[in-house]
């Protein structure tokens, strides 16, 4: 991933940009010379990626309850599944 290079007046003047838009590291400078450096942890598509995963579980959750299906035995029968298929 490439840094980006800012001054520091620039990183103080647009920090929330930098802190929640730019989504890379950001080497901060003072007269030309690095004095910092900013490294986000926030991953605005992981995220959107986690929560789009947790709706899809829920959804899929509420259609398995009303199908009236036990998650633990679907779990068991597809391993019993899968070690039939082995030995086919």
């Amino acid at each position: 991933m490439e840094t980006i290079k800012v001054g520091i007046r620039e990183f103080r003047s647009h920090l929330p940009h930098y802190l929640l838009e730019v989504g890379q590291p950001v080497a901060i400078t003072r007269h030309g010379e690095t004095i910092g450096y900013f490294i986000p942890c926030l991953n605005k598509e992981e995220n959107r990626n986690v929560d789009a995963l947790k709706a899809t579980a829920s959804e899929l959750d509420a259609l398995l309850r009303e199908a009236g299906i036990d998650t633990n035995g679907l779990g068991e029968e597809f391993a019993s599944l899968r070690h039939l298929a082995n030995f086919n």
